[in-house]
């Protein structure tokens, strides 16, 4: 990656009150490369560039990116956390139900939180957290086992 791209992490980093290590820094790579990885598939992805890191420390990155706001962690049924740098438009997602496969879908209907639900207690609403599930294009066609 070039010198400005790791400008521009050092920089969003920082901008989120976060200090820019190397760990944050490939981990933010990682996610813009494997969006909707989970902690397992983000650490293989960053252990060839930080061989001394460890699953935890993995865990605790995607913490900080994701209470700082700069990832959102999903949690499809039956799956393990995910994570992605969509944040802040309140998409939702699609899921294979067969391989597992995550895509995101825009807001269904309308401006965020895209559903409008016949009571809300008296909440105010900010998101709606959707998830269809379904065969991918793969599954679709591919034989039953």
């Amino acid at each position: 990656m070039t010198a400005t791209r790791t400008g521009t992490e050092r920089e969003l980093l920082r901008s989120a009150g976060l200090r820019a290590t190397e760990q944050r820094i490939e981990v933010l790579r990682a996610l813009e490369r494997n969006p909707h990885a989970d902690a397992h598939g983000i650490f293989d992805a960053v252990h060839p560039q930080l061989p001394d890191t460890s699953l935890q420390a993995i865990y605790g990155v995607l913490g900080a990116l994701t209470d700082a706001g700069l990832a959102r962690r999903i949690e499809p049924a039956g799956s393990p956390a995910r994570y992605e740098l969509r944040v802040g438009d309140n998409h939702h997602h699609i899921v294979c139900s067969r391989c597992g496969a995550i895509g995101d879908v825009d807001c269904a209907v309308g401006s965020a939180p895209c559903l409008t639900p016949a009571e809300t207690s008296g909440f105010t609403l900010t998101t709606a957290e959707v998830t269809y599930w379904g065969l991918c294009p793969d599954c679709a066609t591919a034989p039953l086992d």
